[in-house]
């Protein structure tokens, strides 16, 4: 089941606005596993928004945007697909199972590769050139598509390298611009790639100890639960990388190429879903069913006890947990030239909280294993648009003088 947020080709409404719920998509039997819009092409005079979903029960639902409606379902699978991409300049979409598949907005199946592997792709991204990233185990494949000319009309899907940097399975692959591509992997490797090029760029091995002692993998599994590591989620800004490994909050710098700033136990479970927002804050949920919101700070800027102010001040929601929000180790604080400094907590689910949605001018959705879907307003611009409404009513009914 599938609660949509946003009417397609519209401003975000319904729930990311007043709370309401527009539409609910019914179709699959198992848990769904990726979701993806596909757009239609601009030049194209009939705008047909589609979203595409696939789930455990081995299929891909393709859904219309604005009224909900079943449009087709693929169930010719011979696996999970566990992931989803649309390649929006060439009007075609690829779905990640055991295999890759390349399909047409029609659902017609233009090429696919051979069996990859049982465990199947886990992430998948486009780079330029014609090429996708695919996350396959510890390894990552580049493939080109070979798109139709005048003497083929024949679509192809071509391997092109094999990169066996990682130690363990990747979890995380994600671009964060122009010029690089970031993966994560189980065992809390993070390695930054030239997209062009796909050589190795810059690699963090250490984001447990921003001060490094161990120096062997072997050190590393002793101390170290595989679960405490793991690298869940990547988000990213101009300046740094932030990485949610195991239960901690990591801030990588990609011009220094070292992390800048850490909390290591900022949720008490693992991290499941970042995402930066503006003023140098950030947002993070975890599988121990909290949501909270942190500051990059200077160091400078602690020497006295900070004031919650900015995003959580404005949102009006939970409590600050001091004892969270203070350095793990007198090391670290020394290594780090920067804080993440927890600023506020959105205290409502009971359960798992897997993901969010964050809208600028609306708020914050987030999704849970409680089966809650929680709409978070920002309080100071809620408070402001009440005051204006109020005041335009008041001038409406000639009840507003205003002193000269």
């Amino acid at each position: 089941m599938l609660r949509w947020l946003i009417g397609g080709g519209r401003e975000p409404q319904g729930l990311a606005e007043t709370g309401e719920k527009l539409l609910e998509l019914n179709g699959h039997t198992q848990k769904i596993t990726a979701i993806i819009t596909f757009p239609s092409l601009e030049v194209c005079e009939e705008k047909n928004q589609l979203i595409l979903t696939a789930s455990a029960d081995r299929t891909v639902i393709v859904w219309d945007c604005d009224t909900g409606r079943q449009v087709q379902k693929v169930s010719c699978f011979q696996s999970t697909v566990k992931c989803l991409i649309v390649l929006q300049r060439l009007d075609i979409w690829l779905s990640g199972g055991n295999d890759l598949c390349v399909w047409n907005r029609k659902l017609d199946l233009l090429c696919k590769t051979s069996h990859l592997s049982d465990t199947g792709i886990s992430a998948l991204i486009e780079i330029p050139k014609n090429c996708v990233v695919a996350a396959v185990g510890k390894e990552l494949i580049i493939f080109r598509l070979v798109t139709p000319t005048g003497e083929s009309l024949e679509w192809d899907i071509l391997e092109i390298k094999r990169l066996l940097d990682h130690q363990d399975n990747i979890l995380s692959l994600v671009n964060i611009n122009d010029l690089s591509f970031v993966t994560g992997s189980h065992v809390g490797e993070m390695i930054i790639w030239n997209i062009l090029d796909w050589t190795v760029q810059a690699r963090e091995c250490n984001f447990w100890d921003p001060s490094p002692q161990l120096d062997t993998q072997q050190e590393i599994k002793l101390c170290q639960k595989p679960n405490d590591i793991s690298i869940h989620h990547f988000t990213w800004d101009e300046e740094n990388v932030f990485a949610a490994v195991g239960r901690g909050l990591y801030v990588y710098n990609l011009q220094m190429k070292r992390v800048i700033a850490c909390q290591k136990t900022a949720h008490d479970s693992s991290v499941l879903h970042i995402a930066k927002l503006p003023n140098r804050q950030l947002i993070s949920c975890s599988e121990d069913g909290s949501v909270r919101i942190w500051e990059l700070r200077e160091k400078q800027q602690l020497a006295a006890e900070p004031v919650p102010t900015g995003f959580f001040n404005m949102w009006g929601f939970g409590r600050v947990n001091k004892q969270a929000s203070q350095p793990v180790k007198k090391q670290q604080e020394n290594a780090t030239p920067c804080s993440l400094e927890l600023i506020g907590d959105l205290i409502g689910h009971s359960s798992s909280v897997e993901m969010f949605l964050y809208f600028e001018d609306h708020g914050l959705v987030t999704c849970s294993a409680d089966h809650l879907i929680i709409l978070w307003k920002n309080g100071e611009r809620e408070s402001g648009l009440r005051s204006l409404k109020l005041f335009q009513k008041l001038e409406e009914n000639g009840d507003l003088h205003l002193a000269v």
